[in-house]
């Protein structure tokens, strides 16, 4: 294991490491985060979209083969929304054309039960601020080559050690952000914003992921503290798989609740624990305002991407991934959830969707399968 002080500055190290040639590709999941994209932008290296089926929240074996090129040289496939992703034919196939496999663990923390394919060469865990088992930072990447793995601690410790200040700062701003977000306090916030046109969602979630601000390399080179890997040994010491448990299990009962109401992804998917609750639907602006004003935090997905074709390769626009990207809403779903909310928050989102209609979304679940039934998380 390599513990970094993020999953991007992980990842950042990991390409420095590969001491790839500008020009060369990185095929990524077409829906991905900004600041994994713009890191292999920021190596020269050209970021290729491998678009999904959304039923599944997987890339297609058909699709990799369409994408890979002869300056492909790295595959990165993220597991989505707290689902796990079935990535042996996928991973095959990208052995056989030469390329180094990550796996993209950060949405899928589940404990010791899931500690990375056993095919890829680097499997990459968050402990971020909004992630399962929180340590406010701090990212363990399972390389699998001895070699790279060596290099790559070697760049890392030329890294000045972050500051402890840093990290008791941090603790104090999630502290304070914790207390912010209770229902309460969420309310008044949420009132505030609409009272002067300010967006609620901008507003809250920079703030909650700008206690660790990730933008450039000068904030993302640095070795975690001794506070930082404390607490993340902390964290995974302690994790109970009860509590993911508890939250699989509201997931599937909203699930069970909403039934056909609404597509949703991943939903077939072996194994999911619902990181968070993805559905999609027609107009998600208004729909996510009309649960707010509900007292529902349904929220989208500020800092995801469909990953752009490149220029010369037009044909591999990811048009399910941006299509499942402009009618996301994650809907509020964990542990501690009452069932009676569960059941409102279900009525609340029929009612919803009879007002906005589900005329394209529905179509959309029609060709891509995202009705399909999940067999249980363990």
């Amino acid at each position: 294991m390599v513990a970094t002080y993020s999953v991007r500055s992980g990842f950042d190290l990991l390409l420095q490491a590969l001491d790839l040639e500008r020009g060369d590709e990185v095929i990524f999941s077409a829906l991905n985060v900004k600041g994994m994209v713009r890191i292999a932008g920021q190596h020269g290296l050209v970021p290729v979209p491998l678009d999904l089926d959304i039923g599944h929240a997987i890339p297609s074996p058909e699709a990799l083969e369409r994408a890979i090129s002869p300056r492909s040289r790295v595959l990165v496939v993220a597991h989505l929304f707290g689902a796990h992703l079935d990535l042996g034919g996928l991973f095959a196939l990208a052995r056989r054309h030469g390329l180094i496999v990550v796996e993209d663990c950060a949405q899928a923390f589940c404990g010791r039960a899931y500690a990375g394919h056993p095919d890829a060469d680097v499997s990459m865990f968050s402990f971020g601020p909004i992630k399962t088992a929180t340590a406010l930072g701090g990212g363990l990447l399972k390389v699998r080559d001895p070699v790279l793995r060596a290099r790559m601690r070697d760049i890392q410790s030329g890294y000045p050690v972050q500051p402890a200040r840093a990290q008791l700062k941090r603790v104090a701003q999630f502290a304070a952000l914790k207390f912010i977000t209770s229902r309460p306090a969420m309310g008044a916030i949420y009132r505030f914003c609409r009272g002067r046109g300010r967006n609620y969602e901008d507003t809250i979630s920079e703030r909650v992921r700008n206690v660790a601000p990730l933008k450039t390399a000068r904030k993302m080179h640095y070795q975690p503290s001794a506070a930082m890997l404390a607490l993340l040994n902390r964290r995974l010491n302690r994790f109970d798989p009860d509590e993911l448990s508890q939250r699989a299990a509201k997931g599937r009962r909203l699930r069970d609740l909403l039934g056909d109401t609404v597509a949703m992804p991943a939903v077939a998917s072996r194994y999911h624990d619902y990181w968070v609750f993805p559905v999609l639907m027609d107009q998600p602006k208004q729909v996510i305002a009309a649960l707010r004003a509900q007292g529902f935090d349904a929220a989208g997905l500020p800092r995801s991407q469909a990953v752009p074709a490149p220029e010369d390769r037009p044909w591999l626009a990811p048009d399910s991934a941006a299509q499942m990207l402009s009618d996301l809403v994650i809907l509020p779903c964990y542990a501690a959830m009452p069932d009676s909310e569960l059941v409102r928050l279900a009525e609340a989102v029929g009612a919803i969707a009879e007002k906005t209609g589900t005329a394209r979304t529905k179509a959309y679940a029609g060709r891509t399968g995202v009705h399909g039934r999940a067999v249980e998380a363990a």
